[in-house]
């Protein structure tokens, strides 16, 4: 299984991902939202992830898109203008339908391993899915997020820096960003693979 995070509406980075997972013959994909707002192309990226039929859960960036309401929102300057037309641009690119299905996009998505553990996948935390887990977090803060959730592993994005860390006996696995990774042209994805003797992670990256 391949997950990733964060494409932000950049269809050559998530190309060459996908390019990678056929390379790679990986064919289960699973994305932690934050699918479209940000890039030049957000729908031919719904296409993509749809065609291949992606899991696909919500990020903070899918929400706002389906939920806030743009004639509310009034930039205070030059940046928040620009983010505002970015904002509109991609409401108009996607239509109202793409819309409304990122609103029923779910939050988190779960999946059990052959070993009897589970995964859950969350664009934030499971306790709040609006909450980044980030590398920079120490173990009580990464613990607090993950709040009473069952899963043995935990799979984020939100933050675009990937890491793992095994804290309290649950293994969080940021997968960083495909579409805005921080520090140039390459785009993160996550290889989970299930055993009955314990579950694989390995993260990689490609460049684009």
């Amino acid at each position: 299984m391949a997950f990733f995070s964060d494409v932000h509406g950049h269809l050559a980075p998530l190309e060459a991902v996908l390019a990678e997972l056929a390379r790679r013959a990986v064919v289960d994909v699973y994305a932690a939202g934050d699918h479209l707002f940000g890039g030049d192309e957000p729908h031919e990226v719904w296409l993509r992830l749809v065609g291949i039929s992606a899991r696909l859960a919500r990020g903070v960036g899918d929400e706002a898109l389906a939920a806030v309401d743009p004639s509310r929102l009034v930039p205070k300057d030059d940046a928040e203008k620009a983010r505002l037309e970015r904002f509109l641009a991609t409401r108009r690119a996607v239509g109202e339908l793409v819309v409304q299905r990122l609103m029923r996009l779910p939050t988190q998505v779960r999946v059990p391993l052959l070993d009897g553990s589970e995964l859950v996948m969350v664009h934030g935390s499971p306790a709040d899915p609006r909450q980044e887990m980030s590398h920079e977090l120490d173990d009580e803060e990464l613990l607090a997020l993950v709040g009473d959730d069952p899963a043995d592993i935990v799979v984020c994005g939100g933050s675009h820096v990937p890491f793992q860390r095994d804290v309290s006996g649950v293994r969080i696995v940021n997968v960083g960003s495909v579409g805005e990774a921080p520090g140039g042209r390459v785009a993160h994805y996550t290889i989970v693979t299930p055993r009955a003797d314990g579950t694989l992670i390995e993260q990689a990256h490609v460049e684009w």
